[in-house]
């Protein structure tokens, strides 16, 4: 705090997470094959299955990331 470098480390771990969580997030996607067809035929399964995911890759994060 004193030295003025935890607002630019927080906003760097802030950027290592969102990445990872992208990263996770389209990997999830390709291997459950959740892909734009089932996102016009069925937006319900679509939304659902993607909370999954998200909820899945921000706990990923978390554990990886922030609380390390």
């Amino acid at each position: 705090l004193t030295s003025g470098r935890l607002n630019s480390y927080l906003a760097d771990i802030e950027e290592q997470a969102q990445e990872h969580f992208e990263r996770i997030v389209e990997q999830m996607k390709q291997a459950q094959g959740i892909t734009e067809q089932l996102k016009a035929e069925n937006q319900m399964e679509w939304v659902r299955r993607m909370n999954n995911i998200q909820t899945c890759a921000r706990e990923i994060v978390e554990k990886e990331i922030i609380y390390v």
